[in-house]
């Protein structure tokens, strides 16, 4: 089925007739079904363990982490629009939003892969993202809801943002790590119904009502899970263009890293088997959307831990989170002087590894 999909739309770019979903789509599908994984990391060009962007509007945005131990940019750079619903200049990390768009589009044109993900504020409760103390909040927003026509306007800021992109191909994971219950939306605060609902509204909004034609949707629980439970509040294909899962490395108290990263890496393997699957059976990309170990005390976590667990997967892309500036011990990218900076450029090297 991908095999097919990756044909396809090689046709259709071919032919120069590919809309920007179709030459994204056509990117990622290669990628795959040439056995390479695009490397990513959140928020790359913003700031980095020991730097930040203060004047975007004149910085150059060159300065990577990422390129500072490797020599190249990632090819996948993530960003979060945690704020773009209440009109905020930054999103909830302190990232300008007009940073965000010049550092996408500066990405594009090197030839990389942007992905957004989206922690919004409670709109019940004015809390965060992670503000679980209502389980009322997705039936608050959805048609009927009190909080409907707060929730349009939501949408509507992030389709404007969207729209000033232009007609740059992008993917877009709203509603993540739905099957934990750490978000408004995850597991025990909402049906499955409520759910489902609130991604297709989403989707509809803004490919229907707004006609944005280039953005991918990625539909991205946590794991590891069943693949019961994967599908079980999945949304349908017609909204759903890749399948991922957020998988992190949380060694328990006391415990050894060796047996940690074996045990993050059985995960992985299991959790990315079974999505290959899946993606076989309903015709999607897929990706390990999020994953990292913070801080990487492990010397060898991207060559003996994240690689072998990831290699041969059929995944397109895996993207490891932020390197945070004001959190010393918050990163999950090496950096310039980072005591195991070179199992990474290792990792980069291998021929099925893509960087920039």
């Amino acid at each position: 089925m991908r095999i097919l999909m990756a044909v396809c739309c090689a046709a259709l770019v071919f032919s120069g007739c590919a809309s920007p979903r179709e030459r994204l789509t056509a990117q990622l599908s290669r990628a795959a079904s040439e056995h390479q994984i695009l490397y990513g990391h959140q928020d790359d060009p913003a700031y980095g363990h020991a730097w930040l962007v203060t004047d975007w509007e004149t910085d150059p945005l060159v300065r990577s982490d990422v390129k500072d131990v490797a020599g190249r940019y990632p090819a996948i750079v993530g960003f979060d629009l945690g704020g773009i619903e209440l009109g905020d200049a930054r999103n909830l990390d302190g990232v300008p939003f007009g940073l965000m768009r010049k550092a996408a589009r500066q990405q594009v044109e090197r030839g990389g892969v942007v992905t957004f993900s989206w922690h919004p504020r409670n709109p019940l409760t004015g809390g965060d993202a992670w503000d679980i103390s209502s389980d009322q909040v997705v039936k608050a927003i959805l048609p009927g809801g009190e909080k409907h026509a707060e929730f349009e306007l939501w949408l509507e800021r992030t389709a404007d943002f969207f729209e000033s992109l232009g007609d740059m191909p992008l993917i877009f994971r709203p509603w993540h790590e739905n099957l934990g219950s750490w978000f408004w939306w995850g597991g025990r605060l909402c049906t499955a119904e409520e759910y489902r609902a609130l991604y297709r509204y989403t989707w509809t909004y803004l490919t229907k009502e707004r006609g944005l034609k280039n953005i991918l949707w990625c539909y991205s629980p946590n794991g590891p899970v069943s693949a019961a439970d994967f599908l079980s509040r999945y949304p349908g294909d017609d909204c759903v263009d890749m399948l991922g899962t957020d998988i992190y490395e949380y060694p328990a108290p006391g415990e050894a890293l060796a047996s940690a990263g074996q045990r993050y890496a059985d995960q992985v393997r299991t959790m990315l088997a079974t999505l290959q699957s899946l993606a076989a059976e309903h015709g999607k990309l897929l990706c390990l959307s999020e994953t990292g170990f913070e801080g990487l005390p492990d010397p060898q976590w991207w060559t003996g831990v994240l690689y072998p667990a990831i290699q041969g997967s059929g995944i397109c892309y895996v993207l490891t989170w932020r390197n945070a500036h004001d959190k010393p011990g918050h990163f999950y990218a090496p950096w310039k002087g980072f005591e195991y900076a070179n199992d990474f450029k290792q990792f980069s090297e291998k021929e099925d590894i893509i960087l920039l």
